[in-house]
């Protein structure tokens, strides 16, 4: 299955265009450079009031539809 491992450093801030309705995608850059579009619904369950910070493992099918989001370590 495919995957890309993504270093996010989302502040609360920008989280909140998301939550006032002006943004409903956010982009990302993998590790190995490759970007991605995901919906911003799917980084709901790592939201702080800090914003969403870590690093995550995405894994999607040949299609490119996402399977899974997941916090590493």
């Amino acid at each position: 299955m495919p995957s890309l491992v993504l270093d996010i450093a989302l502040s609360a801030e920008r989280l909140l265009a998301v939550y006032q309705g002006r943004a409903n995608r956010i982009m990302l850059t993998s590790r190995d450079g490759r970007s991605v579009s995901l919906p911003a619904h799917h980084f709901r369950p790592f939201l702080t009031h800090k914003g969403v910070h870590g690093s995550f493992v995405l894994e999607f099918n040949g299609a490119g539809e996402l399977l899974s989001l997941q916090r590493l370590g």
